[in-house]
This record gives structure tokens, sequence and C-alpha cells, in this order.
């Protein structure tokens, strides 16, 4: 452990200030006050370069499973160093991409028997719209070309996954860049003035009739299944992705589950589409893939979509696509390292019980005067601050309410980061109940000093 001296920090604090642009990031803001910089990492706790311990309560991005550090983890990485860390798959394979598509595709939803890898979750989503725009090319259809999004949706920041992607705050200055999309409603039941059932049937009548109407030019239907992630952590009613899908299957339009967020068992199952038993044609997944060591994405394809990319070389179906560290050894074999963890530890089996922990733990805060909702899936969970809880009005967007409360719970000795109004509880799912324990009560105290100026105590 190295603990940064005071002229140290401001060594590293200025070169931060001068060089490091930071996403999603107002940095005239950013850069007015001390940065936090992170030296290393134990367990589910982050250190910075003073020694401080915080709670990751965010899983460092939605991403982290088993915590930092991990020996298991760690040791995979180096016994993969001895031999190679990088092998293209351009015509040639390694042994660990070989060996975590079989993974994948066993614990896959039914159907999705190959494997495209790729090294973030936007580069994946680019590659299902790519892949789905060609499919109908190549199977002599090529008038199936747009494609349908849902409100609020974020699926990365990359051209064609942006063109997918309906926030306006994020999206909306890029649009003269982009393709148009289709765009239906999300059910949000608690903004919905006829909550969930009325927003429910919203949300399945505009697809019925985009699909009655237009499917013979729609190539896919893009949706983050079940749990609605940068929207503000927005859960499906139930039913709702189940009736998607047969909607999709019966208009001949192909369903891409963007499972970078939901996927590998944050939303209690081993991913969001397993609760409600659907297959999808086209399938992201990311973030959680090696645990949060190393950027891996990859996207999962049905035999069918994949036979419309086989053919004789002179038939130009090829998918022409890749990424220079596609199918990386060292990320390959961390994921696979990952995956065996699930297994031994029983992962997945704990996330459910922990949910119900954190749901229990977190019951009192429905009762605040400036809690609108809790949304929970599993260890997703979304807490929407309201200035009026009887009228549901949202407190203004230059009160920052949000990241004032998240200042608060960092203070308090926890990290996380908010959806504008929503705090965010994502905690690595390694978590024991004495930590979450720990990490809600930071949570709780946090919401209550900024919204009432007061203490939970």
């Amino acid at each position: 452990m190295v603990i940064i001296v005071a002229a140290d920090y401001e060594w590293l604090a200025s070169i931060n200030k001068n060089h490091v642009w930071h996403p999603f990031t107002q940095m005239k803001v950013y850069n007015s006050s001390d940065p936090l910089i992170i030296e290393r990492g134990e367990g589910i706790m982050l250190y910075d370069v003073h020694g401080r311990a915080y709670y990751d309560g965010f899983s460092s991005v939605w991403l982290n499973v088993h915590g930092h550090n991990v020996p298991e983890l760690n040791q995979a990485i180096t016994e993969q160093l001895g031999k190679v860390a990088h092998s293209t798959l351009l015509g040639m394979a390694n042994v660990p991409a070989i060996e975590l598509a079989e993974k994948l595709v066993g614990i896959a939803p039914k159907g999705l028997n190959k494997v495209f890898y790729s090294d973030s979750g936007a580069t994946g989503v680019e590659i299902a719209i790519k892949m789905a725009f060609q499919y109908w090319h190549n199977k002599g259809r090529p008038e199936k070309k747009t494609f349908i999004t849902m409100n609020q949706a974020y699926h990365g920041d990359t051209i064609g996954a942006v063109s997918v992607g309906a926030i306006p705050l994020y999206h909306d200055l890029f649009r003269p860049m982009l393709f148009p999309s289709h765009v239906i409603p999300y059910p949000y039941a608690y903004r919905h003035e006829g909550g969930e059932a009325q927003a429910l049937e919203a949300t399945l009548t505009a697809l019925r009739h985009l699909l009655e109407t237009r499917a013979d030019e729609i190539a896919a239907l893009m949706v983050e299944p079940i749990v609605q992630g940068a929207g503000g952590i927005v859960v499906m009613p139930p039913n709702c992705l189940r009736e998607m899908a047969a909607l999709c299957r019966k208009h001949g339009v192909l369903l891409i589950a963007d499972e970078v967020a939901t996927g590998f068992g944050r939303t209690g199952e081993m991913f969001a589409c397993d609760l409600e038993g659907v297959s999808p044609d086209l399938m992201v997944v990311g973030k959680g893939l090696t645990g949060g060591y190393l950027p891996v994405a990859a996207t999962l394809a049905t035999d069918e979509v994949y036979s419309a990319f086989y053919a004789d070389y002179q038939e130009q179906k090829t998918f022409f696509h890749g990424h220079s560290f596609t199918g990386n050894p060292l990320g390959c074999a961390v994921a696979l390292a990952s995956l065996k963890l699930y297994e031994e530890r029983n992962i997945i089996a704990g996330v459910r019980a922990k949910a119900a922990f954190v749901e229990q733990k977190l019951a009192n805060l429905k009762d605040r005067p400036h809690v609108g909702e809790i949304r929970q899936k599993g260890l997703m969970i979304g807490i929407e601050l309201v200035r009026d809880k009887a009228s549901r009005e949202p407190y203004d967007w230059a009160d920052r309410v949000g990241v004032r409360a998240s200042m608060r719970a960092r203070e308090l000795g926890m990290l996380t980061r908010p959806l504008g109004n929503v705090m965010v509880f994502i905690p690595p799912l390694a978590s024991t109940e004495t930590e979450l324990e720990a990490m809600t009560d930071i949570l709780a105290e946090s919401i209550i000093s900024v919204t009432e100026g007061g203490s939970s105590a």
C-alpha cells in the first residue's frame, strides 16, 4: 500500500486538471474542486491516494462483480500473461476466446449459439445493429433497414448506438449525424398517469401499431430487458418483455437485447431475459463479463442470423467488422475465471437473497417526504427523489439534488453516481449483508441529509 503525501497529491491533481478530460463530466465544475484519485482496491472497497476507504456503491459504473483485487482473477491474468497477451481473431483463434465462447453459449438464453467479440457494450451494440441490418440485406430484404428503440434508452456512445438512443440530454445534439429510429415508450409506471397497467398497455399498443403498419421496413427492436439503466433504473411491469418478444416474432422483426448492464446476475438471474423466458435473436453483453477487470464484450447471435452470412466467398455476405483487440486472450481468460467463481460461489442465488435483504433495509425510505419511488430488480436499485411526494413534482435539474446526495454519500464513505434525480445503488454482487447494511445506511443518510436537511438517526 502506498500513501501519497500532500505534495504528490497536488502534483497528480494538477496533471489531472491540465490533461485528463473525464467522460460525462462538466470539467469547469469538476476542476473547481479537489479530485478524488483512487490508488487501489480491496474487496468491495476503493482507497484514495490519501488512504481513505470508500464502499464501491455503484460497482465502478455497474460492472464489478466479485470485488477488487480478487486473487483468482489476478491469477488468471498472470497465468495468461505467461502465454500470450494478445492474438488477433481475424482469421485465427486463441484458446481463451474459444473456451469462453463455449461457456457463454452454455449460460445464454436458448438458441444464442454464435459469439462475436468486441471491447465494450457500445461496440457490442454497434455490431448487433450492423448484423441485423446486413441480415435482412443478405436475406434479400434490403428494405428492412430501420430500428425501433424506446424512450430514454441508452445503448452506448458510438454513432450507431446513439442512433438507437433516446435520452435528449445525451443524444439530441448529435441527431444530424445519426440514422433515425422509431421511438416507443418504455413503461415508466411512476411517471404514467394511469400507473403500471396503463404504462404497459401504452408500450405494447405503440409497438403493435408500429409493427402492424411498418414491419416491412423494420429490421429490429432494440431493448434494455426488464430494467432500463441510464433512463433512471426503470423496471418493466411483468410480462412486458415477453409480450414484446412475441410481437416481434409475429411480425418478422429481430429482437436485440442489450444486456450490458443487466447481464451476469444483476437482476437475480444470469440474464434479465431469463426472468421471462425470452430468447432474443441477438444479445449484447459486457460490463460484468470479466468481473469488472478488463474491457471485453460480446454479441451473441442465433444460428438463423449466422446462417445469413454463411455463404460462398464470391457472394460477399461476409460480416466486414472487427476490432484490434477482439477476443483478447487476457480478457477472455479473466472472464472464464469470473464465470467459474459464479459457479463455485453460487453467485446468482446469493443475489436473490441479498436483493431481499436490501429491499427490507430500504423499506423505511419509502415514507420519506422526498422519496418518490424505490425501483429494484435484483441488485439494481434506483431511488427517485422528488420535490413534492404527493404531486410527484421533480426537482429542477439545476438543483443537482442527485449530485449533492451522491457527494454526501462520498463524505460518509460510499461512492455512487446519480442519474439526474435518481440515486443509484448497484453494489458488487459479492457484497456481504454486513457490507450491504453499511452501504444502505449511508445511502439513506445521504438522501435524508440533502432532501430534508437532517439525519436519519
